[in-house]
C-alpha cells in the first residue's frame, strides 16, 4: 500500500510510483470518484472546454436544453 501524508492546509503529494502509473505531470487535473466508501483518483480527461451550466441542475430541463442548443 502507497500512503502520504495530508498537511494542515489539506494538501498532499502525490507518490512518485502514482504519478507514474498515471503518467501525471505537472499541471495535470485530476479525477476523484468516491465509490463505497473509497476514493478512486485517475487522471481528468481533457475533452477540452467545460460545460459553464454543468453545475446549474436547475437549468437541466427540456426547455432549457432547445433554449440554449444554439449557443
Amino acid at each position: 500500500m502507497i500512503t502520504s501524508r495530508l498537511t494542515r492546509e489539506a494538501q498532499t503529494t502525490i507518490p512518485e510510483s502514482v504519478r507514474a502509473a498515471l503518467r501525471l505531470e505537472a499541471g495535470d487535473t485530476l479525477a476523484y470518484e468516491i465509490v463505497d466508501g473509497r476514493v478512486i483518483l485517475s487522471r481528468a480527461s481533457s475533452s477540452g472546454v467545460e460545460d459553464p451550466f454543468g453545475t446549474f441542475t436547475e437549468w437541466d430541463g427540456d426547455a432549457d436544453k432547445k433554449a440554449y442548443a444554439g449557443l
